[in-house]
């Protein structure tokens, strides 16, 4: 037994110097841009983490949502529960619902370049610290908005200012643009066994 904790202290030990090595060569500080993507669950509960991560550091956020704007989600329903938090944060509802809820393309190209134009002002404001783009990826994969142009408006966006762009099936371009990109896989879901949509946990 000793010797087990003796070797675990060792490991430990060198583990923490790879650790605090790694920690004291990143000295960059600017802002991220950060792509959730994946068929998996978890891509906009993450990015309002991130949200609520912020704000409690005093920052200035920006959400926009590109899809889900026929329901009201439990993410939303509770930041505007908090009033504003004395301007701090700016939430924009503008999606008219899923691609196959609307079956009207002309409509959700609309609703898209409505919200892509909110997403330009937060984008070149720099007083807003955090911008999040909701869904922004499906907007992408059904041809609504001209990638290049988002693209070229992220990499500009303001030194400082950090981005987070949701949504199944982000495109090449963005992917490379990024500086972390996460993949959420679907591995097994509640909805394949009959279970709807539950509140707290996808509303």
């Amino acid at each position: 037994m000793l010797q087990d904790e003796s070797r675990h202290r060792e490991r430990m030990q060198r583990k923490k110097q790879v650790v605090d090595q790694r920690i004291a060569a990143a000295q960059v500080d600017r802002g991220v841009l950060l792509v959730l993507t994946g068929a998996g669950k978890g891509k906009s509960s993450s990015a309002f983490g991130m949200v609520a991560r912020a704000l409690g550091h005093q920052m200035k956020v920006g959400v926009v949502q590109f899809i889900k704007g026929r329901f009201s989600t439990g993410e939303e329903a509770f930041f505007r529960s908090l009033g504003g938090l004395d301007g701090r944060l700016s939430w924009h509802v503008m999606g008219e619902g899923f691609t196959w809820e609307t079956q009207d393309k002309a409509r959700d190209i609309e609703a898209a370049q409505a919200a892509w134009a909110v997403s330009k002002d937060l984008l070149s404001d720099g007083s807003v610290d955090m911008v999040v783009l909701d869904e922004l990826n499906i907007a992408l994969k059904y041809g609504y908005l001209d990638c290049t142009e988002v693209v070229v408006a992220l990499r500009n966006r303001p030194a400082l200012q950090h981005a987070v762009v949701t949504g199944r099936s982000a495109p090449h371009e963005l992917i490379e643009a990024a500086d972390t990109v996460t993949e959420m896989k679907l591995r097994k879901h509640a909805f394949e066994a009959g279970v709807r949509a539950q509140k707290g946990v996808e509303l």
